[in-house]
């Protein structure tokens, strides 16, 4: 089972950007930690950050390509921004049906009103936020869980 985890934009700030709201991880610490959980249950992971949603639409492409070189079982994605209005990332994972977990670190919910609205969670088989980088681990188990069901 390979599995691949997607970082929007910003997020290659953590640990600098808004400490109080977001916390004190990295995301290379994130993905570390996502890394050795991933090895502990047996799949494969991958991890790809980006701040274009061009990029992004295109792993999530590459990630539902069973031809590829990089075929997914599943997909995290925590979109950021995205999440509120890529109609493009929404489009993409509707259209590679790999099954998809949102993730958040903060509770969107709990936060500006623009930010409630998610145009991905309505077809994500489960979302996680306001667990700071729990809510990947949290996520990831939730996934492959899903995934092993499934199958």
């Amino acid at each position: 089972m390979r599995l691949l985890v997607l970082h929007g934009p910003n997020l290659n700030l953590l640990g600098q950007r808004e400490p109080g709201l977001y916390g004190s991880s990295t995301l290379a610490a994130i993905d570390a930690a996502l890394q050795q959980q991933a090895a502990a249950l047996g799949v494969e992971f991958a991890s790809f950050q980006s701040n274009h949603e061009g990029a992004l639409v295109d792993r999530i492409q590459q990630a539902g390509d069973p031809a590829g070189d990089t075929p997914c079982n599943g997909i995290l994605i925590n979109a950021a921004a995205y999440t509120h209005t890529s109609v493009a990332i929404r489009d993409a994972l509707l259209a590679v049906a790999v099954p998809f977990v949102e993730v958040h670190l903060s509770n969107t919910h709990a936060r500006e009103p623009f930010r409630h609205r998610s145009l991905l969670a309505d077809r994500a088989l489960g979302v996680i936020c306001g667990f700071g980088p729990t809510s990947y681990r949290l996520a990831l188990e939730g996934l492959v869980s899903h995934l092993r069901a499934a199958a």
